[in-house]
């Protein structure tokens, strides 16, 4: 979700025909739908006239939609709907508007939209507005450049108005509208008041591909500027008057509650201003951080764990394979495994676990909420704005639209902060609302907090099984997996869990793109593991990508066949997984020896796989030590996620996606006795700057429509480097994170 929450987790097909049907229940009214009125809001002093203003009225601000506002200053504020937490919404999201307007990309600048799922919805998630799933460019793509459009058509009509000339006769370059023939000029600024008079228009025409100049360049970062120079407005910005901050004390196990607990020495702490009882622990109030923190660790909780969760992450583990043993519930049915398991000559057999992650993003969570007696106000980095908003309605007795929500920046997420309970949010209300709603609150949780208390990756088991028939033909492939849902249990089951079977567990493998004849995948998903788990970046693709790919790997050795080869005659029927993989394979010399190193086996590997809608292929270069420690050298990436609206962006993401895939080589949340056992990166080691390989990013030229790329750029990472290193030694991983130690001479 980016990342990604697993709400739009679908498969390939179900993802994109979800997304078409919403497109055509939209039908014509599309643009009606999401346009305002046209307003003229405030009045300004009249602008100076242009080149050639022709002494047009006084100025105002533009609205012609939801979407944009265009000021008499000449700025144009496009107001993005989604989240913008490192991953470059803000820029893609304001590109596809800007290019249909014909705007001046430096007057161009982004606002985050309020909390109002009537007009800022996810449409592919129905009534629902938030980010996730990688769908910000792929369901604004249409609706945007329509806004744009009808910005763009309503401003060529002022300006036909006002000059007494033919529509088409006009011509709009960088926020100037122009009458090539007169010689008569006007910005966008001098033409707000007229335009503003213009009707919404119902349909627009949109540019053909060949004439964009701002799609497919190298359109500069909307929030690098304010990042940089420290303008930016985050969680941890925010100071209200009055504003108290509160961390709290949670459980140290899943599941316990508080049975009593000392406020004295919390309250003896300079700053600290109260202590309160919570559903989620005990919250201590201060006048900063600091205070805060210090009086929480004087604070003496007494824990009621007689419900807790104690099991550790080896007795889950246990259980997983036992469960293993026996059939699942199944979610992918093709041909007839069982008759060709019988009849195989050989049969290749494999299993791989994966382990609780945390999200570990580098701003830990915070949030900010005020109550008043007509609403509450909340600044927060929104993801999920309207479960969010209904949380907190719910919570406080409000109805949604007066929970005002401000969405700010987020030094990432990775599905973190869209959180299917609102967690951190609830609580932060919970606090509010337990002072009485006396004063402003900031929630701060801490790094320890969120990686010992917080939601994860599901821990996962994976089975399987191919066989290889007389002919030497792959005939059979039979899946099965072990691990929590995400869904069950959460707003989202209805529409996301068919059957038992909760979608995210399995995309990436149900939806296998191999022409394999019988297949099989099945699913048990244990109910009584009392770890909470959440989307986390690439979702199930995160865990099914690995176990397909690398076991693939094994499969081709088993058959004496290279594994591009054998991938290419597999996925004849599915063109765009076979583009990338070539493009990939070619880049990176597929087939052509490694430079030898004294001492040193070296070995390439390659992983295809598609999530989000975009398609991804990565060849890994490794260098394998005698003690078994290795280096990534290299990553050739090669991505088809349909139109590149901002390729630079498109190869950030795709690098950052490599850089977080390669730390989750070496991490892992572990439980012993249901107590998390890591706290900080000391236990969580994130992927460090000299250890980053060589990335090449090629991006295929496409017109389809843009889909997503926040995530798709991790789950080919791990199986590739998974292939290389057993190029490199012959020994297979079949455990994240790896144990170098297996792979030593």
């Amino acid at each position: 979700m980016n990342t990604n929450p697993g709400i739009t987790n679908l498969s390939v097909e179900q993802g994109a025909d979800l997304g078409r049907r919403r497109f055509l229940q939209a039908g014509a009214g599309l643009t009606l739908g999401f346009c305002l009125p046209a307003i003229a809001a405030e009045k300004l002093p009249a602008a100076g006239p242009g080149k050639a203003g022709e002494g047009l009225a006084a100025a105002v601000n533009f609205e012609p939609n939801a979407f944009l506002r265009i000021g008499a200053d000449n700025s144009v504020t496009v107001i993005s709907k989604h989240f913008e937490m490192g991953q470059g919404t803000y820029t893609g999201l304001a590109t596809i508007l800007a290019e249909e307007l014909d705007a001046d990309w430096k007057q161009v600048r982004v606002e985050g939209a309020p909390a109002d799922a009537k007009r800022y919805n996810n449409l592919f998630w129905g009534p629902a507005q938030g980010t996730g799933g990688s769908t910000a460019m792929a369901n604004s793509w249409e609706q945007l450049r329509k806004a744009g459009g009808a910005g763009r058509a309503m401003l060529v009509a002022a300006a036909a108005r006002k000059w007494q000339v033919g529509e088409a006769e006009i011509v709009v370059r960088d926020g100037v509208v122009g009458h090539p023939a007169s010689g008569r000029k006007a910005t966008f600024g001098e033409l707000a008041a007229e335009a503003a008079k213009s009707p919404v228009p119902a349909e627009v025409k949109l540019k053909d591909p060949k004439d964009f100049r701002l799609i497919g360049k190298q359109a500069r970062r909307k929030d690098s500027a304010a990042k940089t120079n420290g303008s930016a407005k985050f969680t941890q910005d925010v100071f209200l008057p009055g504003m108290l901050v509160a961390v709290v004390a949670h459980p140290p196990l899943f599941g316990a509650r508080v049975k009593s607990f000392d406020a004295g020495k919390a309250k003896a702490v300079k700053g600290v201003v109260d202590v309160v009882q919570i559903p989620q622990g005990v919250a201590v109030l201060a006048k900063d951080t600091w205070s805060a923190k210090k009086g929480r660790d004087a604070l003496t909780v007494s824990w009621d764990e007689s419900a807790a969760f104690r099991l550790g992450s080896a007795e889950i583990l246990a259980r997983y394979k036992e469960l293993a043993k026996t059939p699942g519930l199944v979610a992918k049915q093709v041909g007839d495994s069982d008759k060709a398991f019988a009849g195989a000559a050989k049969v290749v057999r494999a299993a791989y676990d994966f382990p609780y992650l945390a999200h570990a993003a580098m701003e830990p969570l915070n949030c900010v909420i005020r109550l008043a007696a007509n609403g509450c106000e909340v600044w927060n980095g929104e993801q999920l704005h309207t479960g969010d908003q209904h949380a907190l309605a719910q919570l406080f007795g409000l109805q949604p639209e007066q929970v005002k929500i401000n969405m700010l920046y987020a030094g990432g997420s990775f599905g973190r902060r869209a959180n299917k309970d609102s967690d951190y949010v609830l609580e932060a209300g919970q606090i509010v609302k337990a002072i009485g709603g006396r004063a402003p609150v900031k929630l701060v949780w801490l790094r320890e907090d969120d990686m010992r208390g917080g939601y994860y990756r599901p821990l996962f088991h994976h089975a399987l099984e191919a066989a290889i028939d007389q002919d030497g033909k792959l005939a059979g492939w039979r899946h099965r997996l072990v691990g929590q849902s995400i869904l069950i249990g959460s707003p989202f089951e209805s529409a996301l869990v068919k059957d038992g079977i909760d979608a995210v567990s399995v995309e990436g493998a149900a939806n296998l793109p191999y022409a394999i004849p019988a297949l099989t995948v099945d699913l048990h998903t244990p109910r009584d593991i009392g770890v909470p788990v959440l989307w986390w970046r690439s979702v199930g693709s995160s865990h099914t990508a690995f176990s397909t790919e690398a076991f693939f790997d094994e499969v081709a050795a088993a058959m004496g066949k290279d594994p591009v080869a054998l991938r290419k005659e597999l996925l004849a029927a599915h063109p765009r997984h076979a583009g990338v993989l070539e493009l990939a394979a070619a880049k990176a010399g597929w087939g052509t020896p490694l430079p030898a190193r004294s001492g040193e086996r070296r070995g390439r590997g390659i992983a295809v796989h598609e999530s989000f809608g975009s398609y991804v292929a990565q060849v890994a270069e490794v260098t394998v030590k005698k003690d078994g420690s290795f280096r990534v050298d290299r990553i050739v990436s090669a991505v088809d996620c349909g139109t590149a609206i901002n390729p630079d962006n498109i190869r950030s993401q795709v690098e950052g996606g490599i850089g977080f895939a390669l730390s989750s080589l070496a991490e892992e949340i572990t439980l012993q006795g249901g107590r998390v056992e890591q706290g900080n990166f000391d236990g969580f080691p994130l992927l460090r700057l000299p250890d980053m390989p060589k990335v090449e990013v090629h991006i295929v030229a496409s017109a389809a429509a843009p889909t997503g790329i926040g995530e798709p750029g991790v789950p080919p990472v791990a199986p590739a480097v998974a292939n290389a290193l057993a190029a490199a030694t012959g020994k297979r991983l079949y455990r994240l994170p790896f144990d170098t130690r297996e792979l030593a001479a």
